[in-house]
């Protein structure tokens, strides 16, 4: 089934348009992960809906490290665009490479803290909010992908089935169904009729 060109306009249907939303926002977050282990790529991205509830991705560390050092880069005006940088494939500082280690071994340290202490051995240690905040982003991101992906299969077995009852409608001879009960349990009107 060919889907035709989207108009870039506002969606009229709340319905619809909630869906969009949903949709694209996840993929704009898988394209952003991609970009980020592809290209080892430190990337930062916040998103506010319609209802004011703020969904936000950063690739490495916490969203306030990554605006902390974009404020420090605008600041020293260290921040190029990618044209006036020289030399695409220059290493980079040793002391900027440590930074990135010691903020990485931070945050698979707070997920392994995380996981024990929500698989009942949180005992061997105190979890600190700022750790229980970063662990919620996770386990909400993870929660809006099983979602998302629940909601793919569910639409392609809705799918599915009504490309199975086109099919039935015109072979099926249907007759109408006798019981016991004291009151049917279909209505007939003009569109079903037995």
């Amino acid at each position: 089934m060919a889907r035709g060109k989207v108009q870039m306009k506002r969606i009229e249907n709340t319905v619809h348009r909630q869906v969009t939303f949903c949709k694209r926002r996840a993929g704009l977050l898988k394209k952003a992960k991609e970009l980020s282990v592809l290209c080892d790529a430190e990337i930062g991205l916040v998103i506010f809906s319609s209802h004011g509830k703020i969904y936000e991705l950063s690739t490495k560390g916490s969203m306030q490290g990554l605006i902390e050092r974009y404020m420090k880069s605008t600041q020293s005006g260290s921040l190029q665009p990618e044209h006036e940088q020289q030399g695409i494939d220059q290493p980079q500082p040793a002391l900027e490479v440590k930074e990135e280690i010691n903020m990485l071994k931070q945050e698979i340290e707070i997920l392994q803290k995380g996981l024990r202490y929500m698989f009942g051995g949180g005992t061997t240690g105190m979890v600190t909010l700022e750790e229980l905040h970063i662990l919620e982003k996770h386990l909400e991101e993870w929660i809006y992908h099983i979602r998302s992906a629940k909601m793919d299969l569910m639409f392609q077995e809705i799918q599915l089935l009504r490309n199975k009852i086109e099919e039935n409608i015109g072979t099926a001879n249907f007759a109408p169904v006798t019981t016991n009960f004291p009151y049917p349990l279909t209505i007939q009107n003009d569109i079903f009729q037995f």
